[in-house]
């Protein structure tokens, strides 16, 4: 896993935004922080040490991690910069950030749901901020595989009937906020019912891979 690689050697992680812990490391030492309660009920009761708290104001001393890791969080912070330069603070070594390039233009959904696109533009970091807030970082693209089991937003790029099953959309936080999908939703059904979608996109069917726009950042 690219987060793992680029975690390296440290022995102890932070984990920021830390949800219900789906990504962290089972071989090091992990410190989880999760602003919701609902959240950190959800983890596990092998999951990492977890503490209610704020990317923002971090409550932890300097220096206090080999590395600290942040998924596909940072834009749901209040103030994206203070968070990740309290994450710089207290790591002694490399920050690992998943995010989302919202200049990325790959992702069909958007053809269907045209209002994903203005939200990643509002509330998604460019990726040339995060030099600003961490200083020289490397830029990677990440590849989502075609059987992805993450129940994230651009996971099933190549598996669209799974948008219709609002079991799945129900956890995909952009289209809740989005609000009322249906006649996005409504239109690609009819798509997958008469063949269009497969005719437009065929080129998806035959890759196992594909770039949807998310990156990782790595500080150098």
């Amino acid at each position: 896993m690219m987060i793992r690689r680029a975690l390296g050697s440290a022995k102890t992680v932070l984990n920021v935004g830390a949800g219900a812990g789906s990504y962290e490391p089972s071989d090091r030492q992990v410190t989880a922080v999760e602003p919701s309660e609902k959240m950190i009920q959800q983890r596990s009761a092998s999951a990492a040490t977890v503490i209610q708290g704020y990317a923002e104001d971090l409550p932890f001393d300097d220096n206090s991690f080999d590395a600290s890791m942040a998924v596909l969080t940072v834009h749901h912070w209040t103030d994206k910069g203070k968070g990740l330069k309290e994450m710089r603070r207290v790591t002694r070594g490399p920050i690992i950030v998943l995010t989302f390039d919202p200049s990325h233009r790959g992702m069909w959904l958007a053809d269907y749901i045209p209002e994903l696109v203005k939200l990643d533009e509002a509330i998604m970091p460019r990726i040339a901020d995060y030099e600003e807030w961490l200083g020289s970082v490397e830029i990677t693209a990440v590849p989502v595989p075609q059987d992805c089991t993450d129940g994230f937003l651009y996971a099933y790029w190549r598996r669209p009937s799974a948008y219709l099953d609002p079991r799945i959309t129900a956890a995909m936080s952009s289209i809740w906020t989005v609000g009322n999908v249906s006649e996005g939703v409504s239109k690609l059904k009819n798509d997958l019912e008469s063949g269009a979608w497969e005719h437009r996109y065929s080129d998806l069917l035959s890759l196992y891979e594909y770039d949807v726009g998310y990156r990782l950042v790595t500080t150098k």
